[in-house]
């Protein structure tokens, strides 16, 4: 097998593995589990699995105290990102949170203009107004019915704030860090907000029957180690722009996953504003220089299923 088919096959795999989170998370709801208990101890299985994977890489866990608040900002705002996130699947599928939340890269394009004086393009705004039709036509389905606006509202904030992170990721001194590295400390920083929500009262829920823990392991290897190595050799093998085209591959498999298991509703018109949204992120990233900012740090947290109330 020749090096570019090998590229295609790990980003293939990587957006696949980012999309398999309802195959381990509903087990987890259905066991009566709660958000903040899902989200610690998948964020607290993947912390050892990151440090194995470094020590094999043979790195040391060393960083500049210079580098640790920057650190600890960039947990803050990916821990926001997945708060917000798992709780718009009180309010909508699953398929259509992920959907709507791809268009982050579209977030960091403007971030990038607004904040760093990074050119955008006339063909951009045009992508931009193209994925916003998409999400108009995901708000109001075939059957006339629309999504909740506060279901929205949170998978905005959690798109904004993952945007937001992978700017400041690579704005500041940690673009310089290994990425695995930075993973490690992030998601430690990450898992402080899930504990001291813990200790402020919210409840922690721990799996009642053995099996869950399989899913809160594979929670943490398959979103997290695997796509992510998986993503890392991808864009060794085939290069970012290629890498960055396949993750449009992860919307599609959560809303497969969502209608063939869970039962989640497809329609003609839901199937229009994904397509309107895929498309014009695409375009976006194969045609924009924003590339390297968005794909080091995409494959961090899962999209859940939503849960069940």
């Amino acid at each position: 097998m020749n090096t570019k088919a090998k590229g295609y096959i790990y980003g293939a795999v990587a957006a696949a593995t980012y999309g398999m989170n309802p195959l381990f998370a509903l087990p987890l709801y259905e066991n009566g589990m709660n958000t903040n208990s899902v989200l610690f101890f998948r964020y607290l299985f993947a912390i050892p699995i990151l440090a194995i994977m470094i020590k094999s890489r043979g790195r040391d866990f060393t960083v500049h105290k210079a580098d640790l608040f920057p650190l600890a900002v960039m947990g803050l705002l990916v821990a926001i990102s997945s708060l917000a996130l798992f709780q718009s699947y009180n309010y909508m599928d699953a398929g259509v949170a992920s959907t709507i939340l791809f268009v982050y890269p579209i977030m960091v394009a403007v971030i990038m203009a607004l904040f760093f004086k990074e050119k955008i393009s006339w063909f951009t705004i045009i992508c931009i107004i193209m994925a916003l039709g998409g999400i108009a036509m995901l708000y109001e389905g075939d059957n006339g019915v629309t999504l909740d606006p506060i279901g929205i509202l949170f998978v905005m904030v959690s798109s904004l704030s993952y945007a937001i992170y992978i700017v400041g990721v690579n704005q500041t001194r940690l673009k310089d860090m290994a990425t695995v590295k930075v993973t490690f400390y992030v998601l430690i920083f990450g898992l402080t907000l899930f504990a001291a929500m813990i200790l402020a009262g919210s409840e922690l829920i721990v799996p009642s029957k053995w099996f869950l823990w399989g899913n809160i392991v594979a929670l943490a290897l398959f979103p997290t180690a695997i796509s992510f190595v998986s993503t890392t050799k991808a864009i060794q093998y085939i290069g970012s722009t290629p890498t960055a085209i396949l993750g449009a591959l992860e919307p599609v498999t959560a809303v497969i996953f969502g209608v063939t298991i869970f039962g989640e509703s497809f329609t003609p018109k839901l199937a229009a504003g994904i397509v309107m949204i895929i498309f014009s992120v695409t375009m976006i990233i194969a045609k924009g220089n924003i590339t390297t900012q968005m794909l080091r740090f995409r494959k961090l947290f899962p999209k859940l299923i939503r849960r069940h109330k």
